[in-house]
């Protein structure tokens, strides 16, 4: 199912040199990361939870785990001069491990108009819900 769902998306989505694309795959103990210029077919950045460095106390196949493979492979992104990616999601749902990973790699600076136009609805004030009127009761007719 998944894989039918990747293939659906890869029609759509393709990296270019100046903006590559951003792949995920998530296996249930660690989480991997890939910058891939489609046009050349190579791989310019990646990262993983299999890199000692990245490892961390509490394994790959979590949340925190997520997030510091999205500020690594945002912060190798950079040093190599690569601000603008596109984001492929690889079949799975935008939550959970995939959202944490992409909203670190945002806020550690990939894709700096996405993270902005983000904060803005973030600031805004909640408005404050109408007190719940109290309902009529329905007269029964008499006949």
């Amino acid at each position: 199912m998944r894989t039918a769902i990747h293939q659906r998306i890869r029609r759509k989505v393709r990296g270019s040199t100046e903006r590559p694309r951003l792949t995920i795959y998530r296996s249930l103990n660690h989480i991997y990361a890939q910058v891939i210029d489609d046009h050349a077919g190579q791989t310019l950045v990646s990262a993983s939870t299999t890199e000692k460095d990245l490892r961390g106390d509490s394994g790959g196949g979590n949340l925190g785990a997520a997030r510091r493979i999205g500020q690594a492979i945002a912060e190798r992104a950079l040093a190599k001069g690569i601000e603008q990616v596109v984001f492929d999601r690889g079949g799975y749902l935008y939550h959970g491990r995939i959202k944490a990973l992409t909203d670190a790699a945002r806020a550690a600076g990939l894709n700096k108009n996405e993270a902005v136009a983000a904060e803005p609805e973030a600031e805004q004030p909640v408005a404050e819900p109408a007190q719940p009127t109290e309902k009529k009761s329905k007269k029964k007719k008499q006949e």
